[in-house]
């Protein structure tokens, strides 16, 4: 086996890292596995001080020209905390204007490049056709393919203006699932026809213009009826590469997610995938299985199932990526910064839009609000809302206002509605979970306002008036309030059917 074999099948993978410190037996793992992509999670990144120091560690255990990914989409996939919280795809497209959205792009990078990081995923592609869908929601621009191209080739545009690379996913299209592939396989069985002209279509638009794309972990069987997408040669290579013309860097979604390596593995994944057409095998959470997913890389060039030259390809497209965006912090000038964050301030004001017909309540009166305690991560944003969270920023909004009365709940099937004081009193339901309400809550929830903080669709379950804020960010709690006390309007559009 040769070095350079080595050497290629180490720089095939993307892999992540245990926590904010990089100790010396991390460093030698990833330096013998001989990887120079690193993918970093919330967990690696608890303030600025401590990412700066985690990529200056990396950065010198793997060399300057390395690849530093993150999903810094908006709204709920934030991976940092102390970064202003960049609006939501579907908050842009309820405002509906291009040149905000390439502001908020530019701004996102902004931020990532004071930190180090040169590979962003985002945005999502993916176009919002089925309200069912687990996973996307407020991550999509919308349902209107012409309109979320529009949007996102400004997001897009703006954030390589800034010199940090971004990667659209999910590709071919994660819109029409009603299965989180973190979970199990969706299928996404249309016409090629149907898939062309509508959820492939904002990909084929904006190939030209990312450098990055993401694979999705589902099956279409029109397109290939054995493998889903990340694995596929027909979709990967035949449509992607051939059809649309595609040049830029193809990786796949992380292959610890249950769709894939509960039925193939990380490694064996990977050596697919590779061989399918990606460039790089995002491989996660476990170091044996990163270890394994090289030896399987080398493997199957031996077996012959894998190419050295595919290989080679692979390496050359993420060398172009990196020499293009490197990895290099900078200054955020905090003039800059704050203008970033009265930017997305503005964006979630506008963004905020009206359901129903809502009603505000009288001045002077006291709202009882309705909240799950503790919101649970959804997989993909890491952290919800919590009761004491929203409560503490609406009393900070409201109290010269209203009075605020909470009444919590662990699990929605604890909560009787019946056994809610019938006092007149204006009752407030926020929705702070990606979840949707079942059968019971829809027949007998009734607020005289169901705040949708984070999924819009479940604005659609209750028999209520809602107000839409497609995502918790603080800024979009404030206009929340501010709707609540007569300051503002609603004057977001829907960018979806609710139903």
């Amino acid at each position: 086996m040769s070095d350079t074999l080595q050497q290629l099948a180490g720089q095939a993978l993307m892999v992540d890292v245990a926590g904010p410190r990089l100790g010396e037996d991390e460093a030698a793992f990833l330096q013998q596995l001989g990887t120079r992509a690193i993918c970093l999670f919330r967990r690696n990144v608890p303030d600025e001080a401590s990412i700066r120091r985690l990529i200056a560690d990396l950065q010198c255990a793997l060399g300057e020209d390395i690849l530093i990914g993150m999903d810094q989409e908006g709204g709920a996939v934030m991976r940092t905390l102390f970064l202003p919280t960049a609006p939501s795809a579907m908050a842009l497209g309820a405002v509906d204007d291009a040149e905000l959205a390439e502001q908020v792009g530019a701004a996102v990078a902004r931020g990532l490049a004071s930190l180090g990081v040169n590979w962003n995923f985002a945005p999502v592609l993916d176009l919002n056709n089925n309200p069912a869908n687990p996973v996307i929601s407020e991550r999509s621009f919308g349902e209107d393919p012409l309109k979320a191209t529009r949007l996102a080739r400004a997001w897009i545009s703006g954030h390589l203006s800034e010199g940090v690379a971004c990667c659209v996913k999910h590709f071919p299209g994660h819109g029409d699932t009603h299965t989180d592939s973190h979970l199990d396989l969706p299928v996404v069985d249309k016409p090629k026809a149907e898939l062309r002209d509508y959820e492939l279509s904002p990909f084929a638009a904006l190939a030209s213009l990312t450098p990055g794309m993401m694979s999705a972990h589902i099956r279409f069987p029109t397109l290939d009826a054995d493998w889903p997408a990340t694995l596929s040669p027909a979709i990967l290579q035949q449509l992607l590469r051939e059809q649309l013309g595609y040049q830029g860097v193809m990786i796949t979604d992380g292959m610890n997610m249950k769709a894939i390596r509960e039925r193939w593995g990380q490694a064996q994944g990977s050596a697919q995938a590779l061989a399918a057409g990606a460039d790089l095998s995002l491989v996660l959470q476990f170091q044996d299985e990163m270890e394994e997913s090289k030896q399987a890389l080398i493997d199957a060039v031996a077996a012959g199932r894998l190419s050295e030259t595919r290989l080679q390809e692979a390496a050359a497209r993420v060398d172009a990526l990196i020499r293009r965006y490197p990895s290099r912090q900078r200054d955020y000038d905090p003039a800059q910064r704050a203008a970033d964050a009265e930017l997305f301030a503005d964006a979630w004001r506008r963004a905020l839009t009206a359901h129903g017909q809502p009603q505000r309540p009288p001045a002077g009166a006291t709202l009882r609000l309705v909240v799950q305690d503790q919101a649970p991560s959804d997989g993909v944003s890491e952290a919800g809302l919590s009761a004491d969270a929203l409560v503490t920023r609406l009393i900070a909004q409201l109290s010269r206002r209203f009075s605020l009365e909470v009444i919590r709940y662990q699990r929605r099937e604890e909560l009787d509605w019946r056994r809610l004081p019938q006092d007149g009193r204006y009752t407030v339901v926020a929705s702070t979970t990606r979840g949707r309400y079942g059968a019971r809550e829809r027949a007998e929830w009734r607020p005289d306002l169901h705040l949708a903080l984070w999924n819009p669709y479940a604005a659609a379950d209750l028999d209520a008036p809602a107000l839409i804020s497609y995502g918790f960010a603080d800024a979009a709690l404030d206009a929340v309030a501010q709707w609540l006390s007569g300051e503002i309007e609603a004057t977001g559009t829907l960018p979806a059917r609710l139903q």
